[in-house]
């Protein structure tokens, strides 16, 4: 048999995901798997990097099963994985320690110092990314402060995809949009000594990877792997980048011919523009934002808020509690599906709510490791869908924010991931950002992007732009233009909103202050 499948593989924070796709981009069978991580005491969250793998192996294990055409008909993996985060290995390819995830915020006040520090001007002028808790650069430097023994144990530090990537192939590497973002020149593509010095890492700039172009270059699965999963020993595999860049290209960003922006608003928010080439990157004066390669020479500048639909989750969390104890049971999924007419029926401007709600703080636009989420603005005739409502317009004026900050809103924007679904959601953010929001109907964006990736690299199509066109496009639905009335108020409370956010820095940091007390 010929082969015509590529499989997708996507490690995200929540579930391990496996995809696979016939040669024009349509999904054939899917495989997944709960993921879970382990939060600690002081911050940390970690995820079991040999568990991680095992069910790995049971995802794939189970999409081959399923595979009409079995194992022969695959002829290419692509992998994806969380961003962010330091997973340590050591010389014989063994975890050091658990993996750190992006939540993990026990690096916060290492941040605030790199922040504070002169080294910031460096970083951010060669890697166009601010520098925030979550990042491997930040944890390498906390490691080196706080345990150095993790990293005199450690040959390289991995994020979770390349992490998968070694226990599939044997090859330790990283890919060029995380390397990129983290520690490289986004100038010229390659890790600047320049960053290493300033973060004082020269001691441990041999654990960076060799960086990895999954578009042009593959490497073969391992006999071992092949035999756990049931694919053919030597298959070609795909080393994809991190998984919002897949998202970006699953929902089509990749196009220099559009002015086109993307919006995911999943349990975080990224909010991204295709940029050409380097000249065209815009820095700002916050020092914020991921700015992160795409194969070929062009970038996604990315702003992105810790926490979008978990603000959703925890409004919703509150009602279940409410309701549960006057003895009425209801699951989420019950209040959502009746939210959306309710929430547009309400009061904008009743209630001002500062969407931060993560432990970890926020990093887009701004960075502040103790942002925390807020109401504000209530008053007696202020009801609980007026506060749902208020929820609603923190995250898509969160959105216009993260926008503002990279220069401009787009023409159009693409949205995905779980508030894609929701219909007062993406009206509300159509009207936020004066500007067309397109949903795209590609339920697995991050596999499919990883998969694009590989069609390139195995001659299926010349360049990135080419398979966004054939795989995507058509999986643009019809656009919710931007309601003229509902632009306008959104365009009178985003100065609020701002304005809010900005006056919080001190009472953060107080309330920081007494939480510490009182523990």
């Amino acid at each position: 048999m010929k082969p015509e499948v590529l499989i997708g593989l996507d490690a995200g924070t929540s579930v391990i995901k496996a995809v696979a796709y016939d040669l024009k981009g349509h999904q054939i069978v899917i495989a997944h798997r709960r993921n879970t991580y382990t939060t600690l005491p002081n911050g940390g969250v970690v995820q079991d990097m040999a568990r991680t793998w095992q069910d790995t192996v049971v995802v794939l294990k189970e999409l081959v099963e399923r595979l009409p055409g079995g194992p022969a008909s695959v002829c290419a993996l692509g992998v994806t994985g969380q961003g962010d985060g330091t997973w340590l290995i050591d010389a014989d390819g063994e975890p050091v320690d658990d993996g750190w995830l992006w939540l993990d915020a026990r690096a916060a006040e290492t941040a605030r110092d790199l922040c504070a520090s002169d080294a910031i001007d460096t970083i951010y002028r060669e890697t166009a990314t601010g520098l925030n808790v979550c990042q491997m650069r930040t944890h390498l430097v906390h490691m080196a402060r706080t345990t150095p023994e993790l990293l005199e144990r450690s040959a390289a530090a991995l994020h979770c995809k390349d992490w998968l990537y070694l226990k599939l192939t044997g090859i330790m590497a990283s890919d060029v949009s995380e390397a990129g973002f983290t520690f490289g020149s986004y100038k010229n593509g390659t890790y600047s000594e320049a960053v290493v010095d300033a973060l004082g890492l020269r001691a441990y700039r041999h654990l960076l990877p060799p960086i990895v172009d999954g578009t042009s270059q593959t490497h073969a699965m391992t006999a071992q792997a092949a035999s756990m999963i049931g694919l053919p020993a030597g298959l070609p595999v795909c080393l994809g980048s991190v998984d919002v860049m897949c998202c970006a290209l699953g929902a089509g960003l990749h196009d220099a011919s559009a002015d086109r922006g993307m919006t995911i608003l999943g349990s975080t928010g990224m909010h991204m523009r295709f940029v050409g080439s380097a000249s065209e990157v815009v820095l700002n004066s916050d020092r914020t934002g991921y700015t992160m390669p795409f194969s070929g020479g062009a970038f996604a500048q990315i702003q992105t808020n810790m926490a979008a639909t978990l603000n959703i989750d925890w409004a919703l969390g509150l009602m279940r509690e409410v309701l549960s104890a006057v003895g009425v049971e209801a699951t989420q999924a019950d209040l959502l599906a009746r939210l959306d007419d309710q929430v547009l029926a309400a009061r904008p401007g009743a209630a001002f709510y500062l969407p931060y709600i993560s432990s970890a703080g926020e990093r887009g636009p701004f960075s502040e490791p103790l942002a925390r989420a807020s109401l504000s603005g209530l008053d007696q005739n202020t009801g609980w869908f007026d506060i749902l409502r208020g929820v609603f317009d923190g995250l898509v004026l969160a959105s216009r924010d993260c926008y503002t900050a990279l220069g401009r809103v787009p023409g159009e924007i693409h949205l995905t991931g779980g508030a894609a679904k929701s219909v007062a959601l993406k009206k509300l953010l159509a009207a936020a950002l004066r500007a067309p929001v397109k949903t795209v109907a590609q339920p697995e964006a991050g596999a499919a992007g990883a998969v694009m990736m590989a069609a390139v690299q195995q001659g299926l199509y010349p360049d990135l732009t080419s398979v966004t066109r054939a795989w995507v496009d058509p999986l643009v639905e019809t656009a919710e233009e931007p309601d003229p009335e509902l632009a306008d108020v959104y365009d009178a409370l985003f100065p609020a909103y701002q304005s809010t956010r900005m006056a919080m820095s001190e009472t953060w940091h107080a309330q920081d202050l007494a939480r510490r007390t009182l523990s």
